[in-house]
Formats: C-alpha cells, structure tokens, sequence
C-alpha cells in the first residue's frame, strides 16, 4: 500500500465530498471541484474521512491511490480556504499599484505594465512572467519564499 494513502483525508465542516462510481466531488464555500477515480482505486467517505485503498497489488494501483489522496486533499484545502501566493518586488524604482480590477506595474521598463485581475487563476506567475529575478543582481518579482541564487559577475 502507498505510504500517502495510509492517512485519511479529514473532511472540514461545510465541505462535501461525494463519491459515485467514477467520479469524486467536493463541495465547499469556495466553489465545487471534480476528479475521475481511476479503476484501480477504492475510494470511501466515512464519519468525516475520506480513505483511499489500491484495489489490486500492482504498481500503477498503488500509486495511483497515494496521487488520488494528495489531490483530494488539496481539492478540499481549496473549497474551504483557497490558495495564495505573495510576491515581493526587488528592484529600484519597482512598483505595483491596483486600481480597481487592473494592476498597474513599474517594473524598469520604459512604459507602465497594466494587468487585469481575473476572479481566480494563475495571477502570481502571470505577474512574475513580466520580470522573474535574474541570476546577477536578483532584482525583479519574486515570490515571498523564492530564494534566488545569484552567480557570480565576469573577471577581467
């Protein structure tokens, strides 16, 4: 049995998970989330947990279950609080400001960057896609917990 789906995934109040033949579904505040099970799998809801077992003792079964778990459990991570990321903006002269639904950037070019804010999405590696770090100064958007190595500049 996979090491991963040994643990349950404990279900929060206000979150819903419902499994039918093929296909599990989590409902929380946050919106509703769907993911095939795969035929190797068996999956149950009990008492507040939801546990996943390989139905056979091959090795695509196996991890296959522990891969079911992880994504299940970062499914009801996301109905309930949602995922966030921080970015931190290196750099002199760097600047954001939001006006309404759009982000106004200053990020050492010689016109403003202007980002429209979707509801959800990948807005964080949109936003660092403008200016990743580079290797030599380190300056440019980084996320919060990003370390960036830096290399050493050219002898003479």
């Amino acid at each position: 049995m996979s090491r991963i789906a040994k643990y349950p995934v404990s279900v929060p109040d206000k979150v819903q998970v419902t499994v039918d033949k093929s296909k599990l579904v989590v409902k929380g505040p946050l919106g509703t989330l769907e993911q095939a099970i795969g035929s190797g799998v068996a999956v149950k809801v009990e008492n507040g947990k939801v546990t996943f077992a390989a139905t056979d003792e091959t090795k695509e079964a196996n991890a296959l279950s522990g891969t079911l778990r992880a994504t299940v459990a970062n499914m009801v991570h996301g109905v309930k609080e949602g995922f966030s990321k921080k970015l931190t903006l290196v750099g002199v002269g760097y600047r954001a400001q939001a006006q309404g639904n759009k982000l106004n950037l200053s990020l050492g070019f010689s016109h403003p960057i202007v980002h429209a804010l979707p509801d959800g999405g990948q807005v964080a590696a949109e936003v660092r896609g403008y200016k990743p770090p580079e290797p030599y100064k380190g300056k440019g958007v980084r996320y919060a917990d990003e370390r960036v190595t830096l290399k050493e500049t050219k002898k003479k």
